[in-house]
């Protein structure tokens, strides 16, 4: 389904990420590291947002096989992510001044967006619908999900915190050994598994490997 590219893109980066995810752990766990120490299901959350959001979906987007309709959406959808991790980082590392209702408004826009791109090409997804657009609408599923996850993820940390996230002393993630942060781990586990395997299900049926 996907072009010979496109695959070879998406597992190549798949690597990258894996090693970057793995470096990154070791890095932010250091003592005195700024935004705190980060737990193992943070962490493959963080690199299965980013792999997704930032390589799979403007990848897709791209690919000559993906219609133009679901194209259009998934790319203004990775667009939209590209522009919100320039300016996350900057707030950051820069300013200092980032806040998890930023990142929840911007997924709440979104939702909005993928929403509203279906709905505007709604007449290409009625009647008969090929392997290749259910996939897409397969893969924009998992993208409205990924969204509503993330939204109580951020939720749940700003309480937690208690929007201690800006200053020189900012938490940004969740560590493994607070009290504090049990709950959201344990949702973050819990959640990894089915939004992993639905995600490597859809990439097995993009690359021909499998069928629905």
């Amino acid at each position: 389904m996907l072009s010979p590219l496109t695959r070879t893109l998406l597992v190549v980066l798949l690597a990258v990420f894996a090693v970057l995810g793995v470096l990154f752990r070791r890095r932010q766990n250091r003592q005195g590291t700024r935004g705190g120490r980060i737990s193992p299901p943070k962490v493959a959350w963080l690199f299965f947002a980013l792999y997704f959001w930032f390589v799979v979906c403007p990848a897709v987007a791209l690919d000559p096989a993906v219609s133009s309709a679901a194209g259009w959406v998934l790319g203004l959808f990775g667009a939209s992510m590209w522009l919100r991790g320039a300016a996350e980082m900057y707030l950051l590392y820069v300013t200092r001044s980032w806040r998890p209702p930023y990142g929840i408004g911007h997924d709440v826009l979104c939702i909005a967006l993928v929403l509203g791109g279906l709905a505007w090409h709604h007449e290409h997804w009625t009647g008969a619908l090929s392997s290749s657009e259910v996939w897409a609408l397969a893969l924009m599923g998992l993208v409205l999900a990924s969204l509503v996850i993330e939204i109580a993820y951020a939720a749940l940390f700003h309480h937690a915190v208690e929007g201690a996230t800006t200053g020189e002393d900012g938490v940004w993630f969740a560590d493994e050994e607070q009290a504090r942060f049990r709950r959201i781990n344990r949702l973050t586990f819990a959640f990894n598994v089915p939004m992993y395997g639905t995600l490597a299900a859809l990439l097995a049926w993009g690359f021909g490997l499998a069928s629905p």
